[in-house]
């Protein structure tokens, strides 16, 4: 029995990187030794056990053969005469199909294992797929696509974009579950260069299955990719703050139904809609000149009163991608500053027991407060 660490850990290191999470593969061993040992299986069908002290997962060497559709549809043989080559081969890249033995102690030891000459391809820095057996898991399309934002200097290599263009000329991207697909598009959007996953995308003829139409005609202009790029360079790397900017040209109502159909997170749905809201506002405005009941309007659409960090993130964000809202904040800020309890005191006594007429007074004033700073 021995273990290894494989896959990630191996490429980042050899790369300089941090490790983060390590992937253990265990050689020469079968169920019942795990069993033994302590560790316990994650599951009933695959071969994964965690660590009786550290709870990290460690998995049986496998192979696997493609019985039905989509990423589930695998069957898995794992028994001790299955070996660490055979293991490697089935992963998706020779970047991350490199293995190093871990030691009594925990740490590697021993030389880098590297039966598909992963070093070679990190060296040059190509994505290029293990084997045939690639274009079988139509999830690793969205992986090699959001790898492609982590390290955005690499390039597909042209046979693995031709396993790309398979997978998603096979129809199979649509077996893929709502989660995994946001779970990957997620995590290619807080990455170095989202734009290198949206060229995957594009180039592998995926993009109109995976992402909503509206985006899709704006990545294929060349103009709207440059202003795309230059607005996530000034985006901080929050999922809220780039999946705003990303979708803040397409309507509200075409972001809702996207969100449902990848389960996009709500607090991110609703971000990404009022950040448009805001683009559609200040379109109409081009001037900066605007109605104070129009601004009124977007801050009650955007919850200012209640939320006052996320209307100031949504402000802060335009300003970074150098949409003019100086007037707004400063409307903002007023409007924010009443003290509804003076409001409310100002009424008449027998209206002070009406929540109509406190929330019209309320209302009143905060457009006076706004009326105010716009002039």
């Amino acid at each position: 029995m021995k273990i290894y660490a494989v896959g990630g850990a191996i490429r980042d290191t050899l790369m300089g990187l941090p490790m983060h999470d390590i992937d253990y593969v265990v050689v020469g061993s079968s169920v019942e030794e795990m069993l033994v040992k302590g560790f316990r299986p994650v599951g009933k069908d695959f071969p994964v056990f965690l660590h009786p002290k550290t709870q990290a997962e460690y998995a049986l060497a496998r192979t696997e053969r493609k019985t039905g559709k989509g990423y589930k549809g695998f069957l898995f043989h794992a028994d001790p005469t299955v070996t660490l080559q055979q293991d490697l081969g089935r992963r998706d890249l020779t970047i991350n199909a490199m293995a190093q033995e871990i030691g009594a102690d925990g740490k590697l030891v021993g030389p880098v294992i590297d039966p598909y000459n992963g070093q070679k391809d990190l060296a040059e820095k190509v994505f290029r797929h293990v084997s045939d057996a690639f274009a079988e898991d139509p999830l690793r399309l969205l992986r090699i696509a959001r790898f492609a934002s982590r390290f955005p200097e690499f390039i597909v290599a042209d046979e693995t974009m031709k396993a790309l263009q398979a997978i998603a000329q096979s129809g199979e991207l649509n077996s893929l579950s709502p989660e995994r697909i946001w779970q990957e598009l997620a995590r290619g959007l807080v990455a170095n260069r989202p734009m290198r996953m949206f060229q995957v995308l594009l180039d592998a003829g995926a993009a109109k299955t995976i992402l909503p139409p509206t985006l899709v005609a704006e990545l294929s202009q060349e103009r709207c990719r440059e202003d795309l790029i230059a607005h996530l360079h000034a985006t901080p790397a929050q999922l809220e703050h780039r999946c705003a900017v990303v979708l803040m040209h397409m309507p509200a109502s075409e972001i809702r139904s996207w969100s449902e159909c990848v389960r996009m997170p709500i607090e991110v749905r609703d971000f990404s809609e009022i950040f448009s809201e805001l683009n559609v506002f200040l379109g109409k405005n081009p001037n900066g000149i605007y109605r104070a009941e129009n601004v009124l309007s977007w801050f009650n659409r955007a919850d200012v009163w209640r939320k006052p960090d996320r209307a100031q993130a949504l402000l802060d964000l335009a300003q970074k991608i150098d949409l003019n809202v100086l007037s707004l904040i400063s409307a903002m800020q007023q409007a924010q500053a009443l003290n509804p309890a003076e409001i409310i005191a100002g009424l008449a006594l027998e209206d002070r027991p009406n929540g109509e007429r406190i929330r019209g007074a309320v209302e009143f004033a905060r457009l006076a407060a706004i009326t105010s700073s716009l002039v």
